[in-house]
C-alpha cells in the first residue's frame, strides 16, 4: 500500500469549507490502484488552518500513473478561490509513504 498527504495550510475557516471538494468522487475512483481519499484537519491551535488529503494506493507506479492521467489534470484544473478572488492555500508539502505494517 502507497499513501500520499498533501497537507495544506489554509486561511483560517478555509479547511471545512474546502475538504469537501477533494471527496466529491470523479475520474480518480476509476483509476488502477485508487483505494479511497481521506481529508483530516489538524487539531491545532494555530492562527491558520492545517488540512491532509491522504491519499491511498496500491502502489507507488498506481500513484504516478495518476499525476499523469487526464483525470489528474481535470481534477486540478479549477482554482480555490475565496469570496475575495484570493486564493485561501498559503503552502503545502507532499509526504509520499510506503505502509510497511498496519493492525486493523
Amino acid at each position: 500500500m502507497y499513501v500520499v498527504t498533501n497537507r495544506i495550510e489554509l486561511k483560517k475557516g478555509f479547511a471545512e469549507k474546502m475538504a469537501p471538494h477533494f471527496t466529491q468522487g470523479g475520474k480518480i475512483q476509476e483509476l488502477k490502484g485508487f483505494k479511497k481519499i481521506e481529508v483530516w484537519q489538524v487539531d491545532e491551535d494555530s492562527d491558520h488552518d492545517q488540512m491532509y488529503v491522504n491519499t491511498w494506493w496500491e502502489t507507488q507506479e498506481d500513484f504516478n500513473a495518476w499525476l499523469k492521467s487526464d483525470a489528474f489534470k481535470e481534477a486540478h484544473s479549477g482554482k480555490s478561490k475565496s469570496e475575495e478572488g484570493e486564493s485561501p492555500v498559503i503552502g503545502n508539502k507532499v509526504v509520499k509513504a510506503n505502509v510497511l505494517s498496519t493492525l486493523n
